[in-house]
């Protein structure tokens, strides 16, 4: 029998609109001595069941549920969470020619602080909370079962597993290790990721519907590619036929990649630079020295992990944005992006028109983008919608 969690009056209703999150202020007692991860069970202030989910005592978020059924959470269990999952991205993989996609979206797929990446033959896991954790054994045993042609490497290396209460890690979970390269596909372009040493998983596969849509802006223009990574943007803009690609990251190693990337595609790299420097430094030394540009895109890391750093994070797309501004030609286009999820559509929209007012821009919406189809939104988990950009006309 699990222990249970039983909830301060009133504060049910967010599960019975099936919320997968329960904080530690609505609850009003636990019976049982549940340890980090432990499955338990949650019934309101009267003791009608509610769910079942994993116990975190170190995070704020308390309970993060694995089910509104009373089913056991074995490997049967993440069998069919990973079945479900699967049936969405066969059709989006065989649609836009991919051999790379997220599998599996955290609490968007029933899965909560679980993150799985496919890269070609490769299962990438980021294991974010306490359940996560504790039912790793099972999580794994379902993946080799259903996934027997694949390898799985696990890459729990971020800072909020302590807030969990666990250490970070890294390695092989089942079969080989990664190569130094795996090279996925994704629209008829090849992208080369480093699922042992690049960021999050490896790559950023959740702007491939913005790259893809930034081909139609690039034609014939010149083109600045800000946080550039591994050059995805920039080769979509080789891709639709860009004049010039200037591509900048304060990562090397990144460029290296970058560069590789487009000779493997057997793009024009003479109408390629990469740069290696500061994005927030260069854009001011492009402006003081008169630079222009047709295109800027502009697809900066998190500014903001926690509220306390929303207003910082405010001022830090401001800045870019307005920089990219005042580099842009009369009639060049802005393909801006925020994938910080504290900030909402509606905050990151009136921070492009603050940054138009403080550029002396006038700036028109064009188009707006969002994270790719195989990052869902669950319609009781609002929070799965972070990324999102825009298309703007710079006048």
């Amino acid at each position: 029998m699990n222990p249970s969690v039983y909830l301060v009056k009133g504060r049910e209703k967010s599960l019975r609109r099936r919320h997968p999150w329960v904080f530690s202020r609505g609850i009003q007692r636990v019976e049982g001595k549940p340890s980090l991860g432990q499955t338990v069970d949650v019934y309101d202030h009267q003791g009608q069941w509610l769910a079942r989910g994993a116990f975190s005592p170190n995070s704020q978020i308390r309970v993060r549920v694995w089910s509104f059924e009373q089913e056991d959470i074995n490997v049967e269990f993440f069998k069919k969470r990973l079945q479900q999952a699967q049936g969405l991205r066969e059709t989006l993989a065989a649609r836009d020619g991919l051999t790379g996609y997220r599998l599996i979206a955290a609490e968007s797929d029933g899965l909560p602080g679980i993150t799985i990446d496919r890269y070609e033959n490769f299962l990438v896991c980021q294991l974010l909370s306490a359940g996560a954790e504790a039912q790793k054994d099972n999580l794994v045993a379902a993946m080799v079962e259903l996934y027997p042609e694949c390898s799985i490497y696990e890459r729990s290396d971020v800072s909020v597993r302590k807030k969990e209460g666990l250490k970070e890690r890294t390695g092989v979970l089942h079969g080989e290790m990664p190569p130094a390269s795996v090279v996925i596909e994704e629209n008829g372009v090849k992208i080369s990721v480093d699922i042992t040493g690049g960021h999050k998983t490896g790559f950023y596969l959740d702007q491939r519907d913005s790259r893809e849509a930034s081909v139609k802006y690039v034609n014939g223009k010149r083109v600045l590619n800000c946080f550039c990574y591994t050059g995805g943007f920039g080769l979509y803009a080789l891709k639709g036929n860009a004049a010039e690609v200037i591509n900048v990251d304060v990562s090397q190693p990144a460029l290296d990649i970058a560069k590789a990337n487009a000779e493997m595609n057997s793009f024009d790299v003479s109408k390629a630079q990469f740069v290696n420097a500061d994005v927030f430094k260069l854009l001011r030394e492009f402006r003081d020295a008169g630079e222009k540009f047709d295109v800027v895109i502009m697809d900066p890391p998190k500014f903001a992990e926690s509220k306390a750093q929303l207003t910082g994070a405010c001022r830090g797309y401001k800045d870019i944005n307005m920089l990219a501004m005042q580099i842009l030609k009369p009639g060049g286009t802005l393909l801006t992006y925020s994938c910080s999820g504290l900030m909402d559509n509606a905050l990151f929209q009136k921070i492009i028109a603050d940054a138009a007012l403080d550029a002396h821009r006038d700036v028109q919406f064009i188009e707006r983008f969002e994270q790719a189809a195989d990052h869902p939104i669950d319609s009781a988990y609002p929070e799965g919608f972070y990324l999102k950009g825009f298309a703007c006309y710079v006048k």
